[in-house]
């Protein structure tokens, strides 16, 4: 079953996905960097406001990591959308959900916090060099958004034809 497009005209929409060739099979504009995937469900989705949010971390980080607003040890996650007020809605959500929120720009940007990026996922493991088969288990560290923005900066574009997860 698949969703209308014009369904979601005008609403928030929070794209928490991932592009994964193993699951996903492979996608031909995602593997030749046409597009970031959330680019791509943006297109599907023409008239909602997409915010990129929540898809760089684990689940099970989400209740270990959210922190109240004034609190010195609060996390950061990444968002990227084509639409400011969109932004704007999207930090005020995470806020209340107990994240700041770092914007990364644009979601042709949005490749900065994709599988395998130096913001992606590992940033937010208490020991980092955990291994890929161990982290859905492991526990979680406090990422200021200092740490996530040198992340974001520094990261280089993961080839996603040579992805193998």
């Amino acid at each position: 079953m698949s969703i209308p497009a014009d369904l979601l005209a005008g609403k928030l929409v929070l794209d928490t996905g991932n592009y994964y060739p193993f699951r996903d099979g492979r996608i031909r504009e995602l593997d030749a960097e046409e597009f970031t995937a959330g680019e791509l469900v943006q297109r599907h989705f023409e008239g909602a406001r997409l915010v990129k949010a929540f898809s760089n971390i684990l689940a099970h980080h989400i209740p270990q990591l959210a922190r109240p607003a004034d609190a010195p040890d609060r996390t950061a996650l990444p968002i990227a959308s084509d639409h400011e007020d969109a932004k704007a809605a999207a930090q005020t959500l995470m806020d209340q959900l107990g994240f700041d929120t770092v914007d990364a720009g644009a979601l042709s940007e949005a490749w900065r916090f994709e599988p395998e990026s130096a913001a992606y996922t590992q940033l937010y493991l208490a020991d980092p060099s955990t291994p890929m088969d161990q982290m859905m288990t492991a526990p979680a560290s406090p990422t200021p958004a200092s740490e996530l923005t040198s992340a974001l900066q520094n990261t280089d574009r993961v080839r996603v034809a040579e992805r193998e997860f």
